[in-house]
Parts: structure tokens; sequence; C-alpha cells
């Protein structure tokens, strides 16, 4: 039973980390759009009226994946007091090379495919 619930929290970990570095690049994306396009606009010397609704609409979206971010932040607690509360409070999660935090496991250009996570005792 303990090792099928090891399973399961290294599942929901793994997801959970996922969602995090989604939202995480998602905010750094939008965000460096965001100010792209007024210094973009600059350079080709147009006016400060053009393109005012495509910047008003990208910082609202920064402000939903800022609220989006403190969302799933606030997932990661409730799910360590699950964590707790199903017997497994002294398993820590953590990448197969160690460190506090399991990196990304999507691949982008400069970020590698990253394995499998690993459980730990502590």
């Amino acid at each position: 039973m303990l090792k099928q619930r090891r399973m399961i929290a290294e599942q929901v970990a793994g997801a959970l980390f996922e969602a995090e570095a989604a939202i995480d690049m998602a905010l750094a994306k939008t965000a460096a759009l965001t100010g792209a396009m007024p210094s973009l606009r600059t350079q080709v010397g147009a006016s400060a009226l053009i393109g005012q609704g495509a910047v008003e609409r990208a910082s609202q979206a920064i402000a939903a994946l800022a609220d989006a971010r403190r969302a799933i932040v606030e997932t990661h607690n409730e799910l360590s007091i699950v964590q707790s509360q199903i017997g497994l409070g002294a398993v820590t999660l953590s990448c197969p090379t160690g460190g506090d935090k399991p990196p990304p496991s999507f691949a982008t250009a400069d970020q590698p495919q990253i394995g499998r996570r690993a459980l730990r005792i502590a």
C-alpha cells in the first residue's frame, strides 16, 4: 500500500512541477512580448497610440498569469498537507541528480528533456 501511495504521489508531484514550470514560462514569455511591443513601436517611429490596445491586453494576460501562479503555489501547499495526511510526510520529491526542486520536464532549445523524478526518504 505504501508503495502505491508513493507511486501516486510521484505522479501528482510530476504533474504539479510541470504545471508550475509551464506557468512560469508563460509568464516570462508574455512579459517579454509586453516589453518588446513599445520598444519595437519606438524603433519604427510610430505614434504611442499604435498598439496601445495590444499592450493593455498583454498586461492583462500578465496579471492573469500572476493569479494562476499564485493558485498553483497554493495548490502545492495544499498537496503538501495531503502528503502528510496519507502518511508520506517523510518522503521528499527531488530530481535524480539531487537538489531542492526537480527541473522542468518539458524540453526547450536551451533546456534539454529531463528524465523521471525520483523519491527520497528525508
